[in-house]
């Protein structure tokens, strides 16, 4: 018995990247596809939707088209859906089927069974029976594709359901509704309710393979892999089954013990960076400062083996708490006259800083507080932003806005009967668009607009000149739906050329993966691949440019991952707040700001806050708040 086996009760798979975790999906699907095809039989499918199997579908799709695999003996069978809801909803996932895999290969529609969300109330008990017949008639299902929810959730089974249930209707938590209110147009036109196959409908399939992608995931991964089976946490009755396997990339799986405490799975290489890990995450759970860790404390937690490389506690205290002391510094651009290790090199100075910000208003979320220090201290700060920003804005605001500029017209007397059509369309369309719906390009633009000027204003509320401020609009972004395209060469293009002009010393950009709707990662590998491109032109500025990742609204770096840590005074604190407010379409309810009700500011404050505080736990200075950057090399 492995080590390992006795922390994870589920096998796993675990992938760099969701891509490569979707093509070994998609293998495992066509090999039991032509194992049946070869001896004649039908291949029962239980399928899902989501953003988890998108890639897994595209491949299928490629596959399909370039390798020639048939769907023919497939019958397939979904999970859920949403409840009540038409058809031919964009948002329903009988819309989703279709257009991410029905439309594309050749399997018989009659053979593609997607709960039905549009029946009345009153026929749905004897529909979900008929649901679970239809499943049993066809054989049950060969192989259930799942994901998994940030609360655990597997379908719409949400947790406290019952092992023993079968498909129903059933409540959605309010988490699940915040976390996919994204694809409606505000959370108060999502159904509250859905229909989905049960918890023992899915443990009766012969075989069972989750899909899970990026750190939102990971605390539900740990649980359902390493916690009890309880009804508390879906997900984790999959313990039960005898044919499950779980696929999933790194990010997802990052709490899991292998990666937190891999010392606790046997021989461990001590490197800086585990050392560090383990003695900061064993002061933390002790609640001791890094210097009053004893041999005892180090015994206790299984980390003997450390001991007996590094010598006693005393000196490996010593190490860490002098490699956290030197991640502080109150200068992000580095400072004009030499310190003791600093996070950040002295020359040159100043320096040209470029900040990418994936949405308008990420720049003063996530690092506010640096923003302002990098320009007070004199750099030449610009800042990208990457994209629009526009689904991010309700159609409430727009409504208030055009409401304004009809106004001003009015008030001013001007007369442009091409903005008066413009703004007459506007609210026509708002007034009659579907909870459905999608927004006209016009719409698309005007919240653009809205968007664009908060973040003009944000800038020069700090200090940067209009020559500092840059939209690039990014194309992936702009489809009009939550759903993006994937980065293309004009997305790189684009950077590549901003870059070039600027030749930073710095960049900042978003490493923030836990952004429940997938920008940020896209942002994130466009950068990258600017940056490679770059390099490998050999551009003579790139060796000397530093690139620093923060984290956004979603989570924080692990204290015993931070290389530059800026700390923040209460009158800073307040100036970064003021900052945020100027995003006044992001204040209070915004469509797409995942399972967590507060608003960003509070977000923000609360995050920056508690950093602090763990390092004062740690027993370094206590600050009101700090902003936290891991650095990235290319």
């Amino acid at each position: 018995m492995k080590m390992v086996d006795s922390f994870e009760k589920i096998p796993l798979e675990i992938f760099p990247y969701a891509k490569e975790g979707s093509v070994f999906v998609a293998r495992e699907v066509a090999a039991l596809i032509r194992q049946k095809q070869a001896s004649g039989e039908s291949c029962v499918l239980g399928l899902s939707t989501g953003s988890s199997p998108l890639r897994f579908y595209g491949e299928l799709i490629r596959m399909h088209k370039e390798e020639g695999l048939s769907f023919r003996n497939v019958i397939s069978f979904n999970l859920d859906e949403y409840y009540p809801i038409a058809r031919d909803a964009p948002q329903s996932y009988y819309h989703f089927m279709r257009k991410n895999l029905f439309d594309h290969i050749d399997i018989d529609p009659a053979n593609c069974h997607v709960p039905d969300g549009q029946l009345p109330k009153e026929a749905m008990k004897k529909y979900c029976a008929e649901y679970e017949r239809a499943i049993e008639s066809a054989g049950g299902i060969d192989l259930q594709i799942l994901g998994i929810g940030t609360n655990g959730h597997i379908g719409f089974n949400e947790p406290g359901s019952s092992l023993f249930s079968r498909t129903r209707v059933t409540p959605l938590e309010n988490s699940t509704r915040l976390s996919n209110a994204g694809d409606f147009p505000s959370i108060r036109k999502m159904p509250r309710l859905s229909v989905t196959m049960g918890i023992s409908t899915i443990l009766k399939s012969k075989r069972i393979i989750l899909m899970a992608w990026g750190y939102s995931k990971a605390p539900a991964i740990k649980k359902s892999v390493e916690g009890s089976s309880t009804e508390e946490v879906p997900a984790s009755l999959l313990q039960q089954h005898d044919d499950t396997l779980f696929v999933i990339d790194q990010a997802a799986a990052s709490l899991l013990t292998r990666f937190t405490a891999p010392w606790l799975m046997g021989d461990c290489e001590w490197t800086k960076e585990f050392i560090r890990k383990a003695v900061v995450n064993t002061a933390l759970k002790l609640e001791k400062p890094i210097l009053s860790l004893t041999d005892k404390d180090y015994n206790d937690q299984g980390l003997s083996d450390l001991l007996a490389v590094k010598g006693d506690a005393y000196e490996i205290n010593l190490e860490v708490f002098y490699m956290v002391r030197d991640s502080i510094t109150g200068w992000p651009g580095g400072k004009n006259e030499p310190l003791p290790n600093p996070p950040e090199r002295m020359s040159p100075y100043p320096k040209r800083c470029l900040i990418f910000s994936p949405h308008p208003d990420d720049d003063i979320i996530s690092m506010g507080g640096t923003f302002m220090r990098l320009h007070d201290q004199g750099h030449d700060v610009h800042v990208g932003y990457q994209t629009s920003g526009n689904i991010a804005v309700t159609d409430e605001f727009v409504t208030r806005f055009v409401d304004f500029a009809v106004g001003f017209e009015t008030l001013s007397g001007i007369d442009n009967k091409r903005s008066s059509q413009i703004l007459k369309d506007a609210k026509n369309y708002l007034k009659d668009k579907k909870s459905s719906g999608v927004d006209s390009p016009e719409i698309r633009a005007i919240k653009g607009l809205i968007r664009r000027t908060e973040a003009s204003a944000t800038c020069r509320y700090v200090g940067i000149k209009e020559e500092g401020i840059h939209f690039l609009n990014l194309p992936f972004y702009e489809t009009g739906t939550i759903e993006k395209r994937p980065m293309s060469e004009e997305d790189i293009n684009i950077t590549v050329e901003l870059l070039k002009k600027i030749k930073p010393h710095q960049v900042y950009c978003a490493g923030d993966l836990a952004d429940p709707h997938g920008t940020h990662k896209v942002c994130l590998d466009i950068v990258f691949e600017s940056l490679r491109r770059l390099k490998a032109a050999g551009e003579p500025w790139i060796k000397d440019c530093w690139v620093w990742l923060y984290k956004g609204a979603w989570q924080e770096w692990d204290v015993s991952e931070i290389e530059m840590a800026i700390p923040m005074s209460p009158d800073q604190v307040l100036k970064k707040r003021f900052g945020i407010f100027i995003h006044q379409s992001q204040k209070d309810m915004v469509p797409f700001q995942g399972a967590d009700s507060r608003e960003f500011w509070q977000r923000a404050e609360d995050r920056n806050a508690n950093t602090a505080s763990l390092y004062a736990q740690l027993g370094l200075t206590k600050y009101a708040a700090m902003e936290a950057f891991v650095r990235w090399h290319y």
